[in-house]
């Protein structure tokens, strides 16, 4: 059988492992062992027992798949080199994400990344009075939301470079967002950013400091591309973004194919979007294995469902917006039903 390999273990690289694993040797290569539904971390920052219900071990859903619980290191044409080995293929998948790359490196922020790192300062926002939320998108909205539910006696700062909150969205869903958090005693702070921070607070570019008892960071989001520099760097674009085709094929490299959060599609990098491409990427490998003619990957607009706290959300899809509880229960729903996946 010929051999895939496999980068990265979120929503494109699993869907990619799961779809090849009956027809070929996959191989696949994580820095975790296992699958996260990332949507659903940030609820583990104030219930721990929560990361229980958004992690599968890999070997759980695979079964005929090989598992590399290692950092990838570099990358050609022929092989996927870790620092104890090296992995030939006859297809390469690169779905190896992004990740956060603050500005700022004091031990006080937090970065919103995974499950497990949210849950060890469990114990800090416990104690802590005041909370600075760096960063007023998706991210740092929901995490705002799931404190102030879960504490609503805390202090909570958002500082947005922005003008408004989850600015991408429609007009109704923005003043619903906002609406919900300063109506509940959220602080926040426009069209200013968090550039370093003093025994005395954290400090913006505006010269004002803002005191908070810790930080998270919420922005600062960079696609995870190092180990194509050393080999494949001209596939990448200004932006450390692989460069691919309409196809998903990577640029030069028909072999070798890139979906999710890592590629230049202009598409928004969600978890849906994620695994279409994951499935097109499928659907060409075996075109290419029968001679058949390849399928395009073409974007479209997708549902969106906004968390705020447990028992409220935001549902948007095509210019409908609907809020409240149903999207709130909504969000559980899909949690649930992706994670049934992964058993």
């Amino acid at each position: 059988m010929k051999r895939v390999v496999i980068i990265g273990g979120g929503f494109a690289g699993t869907t990619a492992a799961r779809s090849f694993e009956r027809s070929f040797w996959v191989t696949l290569i994580d820095t975790k062992n296992y699958f996260e539904f990332t949507p659903g971390i940030l609820r583990t920052v104030v219930e721990t027992e929560h990361m229980r219900k958004i992690q599968s071990l890999h070997n759980h859903y695979l079964h005929n798949a090989t598992i590399i619980s290692e950092k990838v290191v570099s990358v050609d044409t022929k092989s996927v080199q870790t620092a104890r080995d090296s992995y030939p293929y006859d297809y390469l998948i690169v779905a190896s994400g992004s990740s956060y790359n603050p500005p700022i490196k004091e031990g006080n922020i937090v970065i919103a990344t995974r499950a497990e790192h949210l849950r060890e300062h469990h114990a800090k926002l416990e104690r802590a009075n005041s909370v600075l939320i760096i960063g007023g998108g998706l991210v740092g909205v929901e995490l705002a939301a799931e404190i102030i539910e879960h504490y609503p006696q805390k202090q909570i700062t958002i500082v947005h470079a922005g003008n408004k909150l989850i600015d991408r969205n429609s007009d109704k869903a923005i003043a619903y967002a906002t609406r919900f958090l300063t109506s509940r005693g959220v602080k926040i702070r426009y069209n200013e950013r968090v550039i370093g921070s003093s025994g005395a607070g954290f400090m913006t570019d505006l010269h004002n400091t803002v005191s908070a008892d810790m930080a998270f960071m919420c922005t600062g989001i960079v696609p995870n591309y190092e180990f194509m520099r050393p080999s494949l760097g001209g596939t990448l674009n200004e932006r450390n973004l692989i460069k691919v085709n309409e196809f998903l094929q990577i640029e030069g490299i028909p072999n070798a194919f890139a979906a999710g959060d890592i590629n230049d599609r202009p598409v928004e990098k969600t978890a849906q979007n994620s695994e279409r491409q994951a499935k097109t990427v499928f659907y060409n490998i075996m075109a290419l294995e029968n001679q058949q003619p390849l399928v395009a990957y073409h974007s479209r607009a997708t549902p969106m469902v906004i968390s705020l706290g447990k028992w409220h959300g935001i549902f948007a899809h095509k210019g409908f917006v609907l809020t409240g509880i149903i999207p709130g229960i909504l969000k559980s729903i899909i949690e649930k039903k992706e994670m049934w996946n992964y058993r």
